[in-house]
């Protein structure tokens, strides 16, 4: 393919000379910012001149958008959101083919998100950044929302019967009548946007519930679940289906339990939703997870440990051998905080390698073999096969049974440091946990290097944090006297547009280390109390998640009731 550069040369719209000029200033910027773009900042060139070659770079139509009256049916195909979203406006539909003016066509992506949500051959045509502008100013200032659109769908009647007949039909159904209902454009447009919003706002969990008068949707963000406007009961089945034809599912099997995920690129970044549908009482419930790379940073620095902590972590992450176990309820980031630390041991002369249910990030230079029950893949069985592949390093993705327990100890004692995950409370009861499987406390003592404890906590909202008193109740909860509280700082948020009035807006971790010296592991092995190696673990610096969460109020990170709500204290 030949260079934006060249072809603006071969236009006339540049000289040599100003083509060097540009590239030496590309050079320089260290910037992503491309060729063209850097022309038109500098006045060399018009927009009407770049949209003139990038048409000629791929081989495209230049379309002028503002000499057109795009009709209000062509318009439909793409909502408010996409449009702005994607920078992209409709202008003709024609024999299943939807044509797309865009400034930027070397985003391929965008086309093949666009066949993705919409469902159509999509065909672009080159038009300037300016006419896009105005053009959404024209064609989009509704205001669209998922309120309004689903008001216009409350009066669409002809789609509700169609919905209706098909949600209450037994026994086999016409895929020719669910594909008319499924793929209709309210039901597209709808789901398009409730996925993008979701996205948008860096939720994790999508839920798609029926029940017996209503379907609801409800988004989880920063651990919390929201309810959105929900949409008329008699979309359930459509909506439901819809999305399980994105994830490739049978959609005439609605008595049996169903996994998939879809794969789509939003913006630029890859975007997998790992896709959970369950027969229910009035519907198939179906639940969305979302897992864009984008919003998680797999970086050990950014996961929120304070410096001692991250310290003691990375220095037993760096050992030769033995067991380093994450704890912590679902959804706790556990498996955040291990593939971070693992993006940092990445090196070309160790070998790691991962067995997980789901593999949830993909990580050039590991190894990750995705566990599948169905077939018989377990962790058990894969530990056992990733031990003949000469790894350095093991990821098991968790520590359910005494099986896997016992592989993993096998695998430490001969040379690898093996990271894995529990569900337990707190760090000292992971011990109690393992004995519990049937792990010998001497087996335990000789392989487990550290255990690290975690939550998440709701972060106060930057924009509109304020500082606030707090209440009788709170201080007692927190079990500090009045005059202590006096001398501290407590902060809120107050609630504003930038987090949706909650007064949170992403989260931080809270972190319990608990590294094994000689001392713990004597107590260990005369089968000592979770609570007296709580209180063992304390005097050699052990900082509770109680601890840890009231250091993150008295610097103003989150509040009260977010480290009442995810920590307890000990007896």
């Amino acid at each position: 393919m030949r260079k934006i550069g060249q072809i603006l040369v071969d236009l006339g719209f540049i000289d040599d000379t100003q083509l060097e000029m540009l590239l030496e200033e590309q050079r320089e910027s260290r910037s992503s910012e491309l060729l063209g773009a850097i022309a038109q900042s500098l006045n060399l060139i018009t927009d009407d001149q770049l949209a003139q070659a990038l048409a000629e770079q791929w081989n495209l139509q230049v379309f002028a958008v503002a000499e057109v009256d795009i009709p209000s049916e062509t318009l439909a195909y793409v909502s408010e959101t996409m449009a702005n979203l994607y920078r992209v406006i409709p202008v003709v539909f024609k024999d299943n083919t939807l044509v797309i003016a865009t400034a930027e066509p070397q985003k391929l992506q965008v086309l093949d998100e666009l066949r993705n949500f919409l469902g159509f051959e999509i065909r672009p045509v080159v038009t300037t950044d300016r006419e896009i502008d105005d053009a959404l100013r024209k064609y989009y200032h509704s205001g669209e929302t998922i309120t309004t659109l689903i008001d216009e769908i409350q009066t669409d009647k002809e789609l509700e019967k169609a919905a209706k007949t098909l949600m209450t039909k037994t026994g086999p159904i016409n895929l020719d009548d669910v594909g008319s209902v499924v793929d209709s454009a309210p039901v597209r447009k709808l789901l398009n946007m409730v996925l993008l919003l979701a996205i948008k706002d860096k939720a994790s969990d999508l839920h798609f519930e029926p029940f017996e008068d209503e379907f609801k949707i409800r988004i989880k963000a920063d651990g919390v679940l929201y309810e959105m406007v929900p949409p008329p009961r008699h979309l359930a089945f459509a909506i439901t289906t819809r999305i399980k034809v994105m994830a490739n599912l049978d959609i005439a099997e609605r008595r049996m339990p169903q996994d998939g995920r879809i794969e789509l690129t939003v913006g630029g970044h890859p975007v997998d939703l790992r896709v959970a549908v369950l027969p229910t009482m009035f519907g198939e419930s179906v639940v969305l997870r979302v897992l864009d790379r984008s919003v998680v940073k797999l970086d050990i620095n950014e996961v929120g440990m304070d410096a001692p902590t991250i310290t003691a972590f990375r220095e037993v992450a760096h050992k030769p051998n033995g067991i380093v176990l994450v704890t912590g309820p679902t959804g706790s980031g556990k498996t955040t905080t291990l593939y971070s630390i693992l993006n940092e041991l990445n090196k070309v002369e160790d070998k790691i390698i991962t067995t997980e249910d789901p593999i949830e990030y993909d990580i050039d230079g590991l190894v990750q073999v995705p566990i599948d029950h169905d077939i018989g893949v377990t962790f058990a069985s894969c530990l056992r096969a990733i031990l003949r592949q000469d790894p350095d390093k093991i990821l098991v993705g968790e520590i359910r049974d005494y099986e896997t327990a016992e592989i993993a100890i096998q695998a430490s004692l001969t040379g690898h440091i093996v990271f894995s995950t529990l569900h337990t409370n707190d760090a000292p009861g992971t011990i109690t946990r393992l004995r519990d499987m049937g792990i010998a406390p001497f087996m335990v003592t000789a392989t487990v290097e550290a255990i690290l404890a975690q939550r998440l906590v709701r972060s106060i909202c930057k924009s509109c944090r304020e500082e606030t008193t707090p209440s009788e109740e709170m201080i007692y909860e927190l079990r500090i006297s009045p005059e202590d509280a006096a001398q501290k700082t407590f902060y809120r948020g107050r609630g504003c547009d930038s987090c949706n009035n909650t007064g949170y807006k992403g989260r931080s971790g809270l972190f319990e280390l608990m590294v094994l010296n000689d001392t713990l592991r004597e107590m260990i092995v005369r089968n000592a109390t979770t609570d007296e190696l709580r209180e063992t673990a304390r005097e050699y610096g052990m900082i509770p998640l109680r601890d840890s969460g009231m250091e993150a109020v008295y610097e103003g990170r989150t509040t009260v009731d977010e480290v009442v709500r995810e920590t307890i204290v000990e007896s």
